[in-house]
């Protein structure tokens, strides 16, 4: 690439704008920063590209997947700054792994199904260099992830080896047994089996949504965003009366509530 192309190149002008600020006379701010000290940040920026996602506007979407990736630049030019690696070998390391996991498009493998895509990947990154010592096929899901996308992401990993139901009605009864356990536990007053019990059921709850092609994470985000709706409503209402929240009765509430999810 010549020097002229390289200017007009988008991603090339955004890798030396993030060395401009990282530079002697960039930004403090940029300069002072470390991986550890942008982890929030890049967290940060990957739920704001799942709720624009969900927000259905193209243009958040483009915006959000730009904060994401102008972090991605900012570890990338760390990392080059310390003589680890630079966007270059991020890219081409992807690039390397991604047409080594798709032998069935870029080599002589045949698979027809997308579960012996994910099986066939599940070995071939098994026999990857720093995969090779791993003893569960359960290690490698991050610690850091939501509890409920934890959760999926080890049952799909059990899943793909064959520990899974073969239909849903074997699945719901171990969700009924799972509350009449944590019922139970209630009425032993025991906070730590409690605990315990309520945990299982979510965790029965996360393994039926991935039966069923759900992502729990997903559906209890929007179920949050429908409460924060419907509750909104009844502020507006109560504002609009001019009345406070704590001087409403729960029968009066709940009314508005109920009046929230016919008109929305």
């Amino acid at each position: 690439m010549n020097a002229q192309n390289g200017r007009n190149n988008p991603f090339q002008r955004l890798v030396e704008l993030m060395a401009t600020l990282r530079g002697p006379d960039g930004c403090p701010w940029d300069r002072k920063q470390t991986p550890e000290s942008l982890k929030p940040f890049l967290v940060e920026e990957c739920y704001e590209v799942v709720d624009a996602i969900e927000e259905g506007s193209p243009a958040e979407v483009r915006d959000e997947l730009g904060d994401l990736l102008f972090q991605i630049i900012f570890h990338a030019r760390i990392a080059e700054e310390a003589g680890q690696f630079t966007i270059n070998d991020v890219i081409t390391a992807i690039h390397e792994k991604m047409t080594r996991r798709h032998p069935h498009v870029f080599g002589d493998d045949k698979l027809s199904t997308d579960k012996e895509v994910l099986s066939n990947w599940e070995e071939i990154k098994r026999r990857e260099k720093g995969h090779e010592d791993r003893k569960s096929i359960l290690e490698g899901v991050p610690k850091e992830l939501p509890s409920l996308l934890r959760a999926h992401r080890l049952q799909e990993r059990a899943a793909r080896i064959g520990f899974d139901w073969a239909h849903l009605n074997e699945a719901l009864p171990k969700l009924d047994e799972e509350i009449t356990e944590f019922k139970e536990s209630l009425r032993s007053e025991d906070a730590g089996k409690i605990e315990e019990e309520l945990g299982d059921v979510f965790f029965m709850l996360v393994n039926i949504s991935r039966f069923l092609g759900v992502n729990p994470e997903d559906a209890l985000r929007k179920t949050i965003s429908k409460f924060i709706h419907r509750f909104r409503y009844i502020e507006e209402h109560a504002e609009q009366a001019g009345r406070s929240l704590n001087d409403m009765t729960i029968d009066e509430m709940e009314r508005l509530w109920q009046e929230s999810k016919i008109k929305h």
